[in-house]
């Protein structure tokens, strides 16, 4: 997996400098280039990593609820743990 989002990037990266090097010469296929560059980078590779680096990861943490409120404040849980 992380092996195929490296080589996502990098050819998407590949894909938008050369489209900015042909730009001078064939406009359409240039922004063609840049367009499936930036649409790899932002709709393959962002979310096969996000997808990568959360497996297993418990959401919870990452919210903003009351109780991580209270406990960012550092004061006392309402609640009983053992329920």
């Amino acid at each position: 997996m992380k092996y195929l989002i490296l080589l996502i990037v990098l050819t998407s990266l590949g894909a938008i400098i050369y489209g900015f090097t042909i730009q001078e010469e064939n406009l359409i296929l240039a922004n063609k280039y840049i367009g499936f560059g930036t649409a790899g980078l932002f709709l393959l590779a962002m979310p096969l990593f996000l997808y990568k680096e959360s497996k297993g990861k418990k959401m919870n943490n990452y919210m903003l609820t009351e109780e991580n409120i209270r406990k960012m404040q550092g004061k006392k849980s309402e609640k009983p743990e053992n329920q």
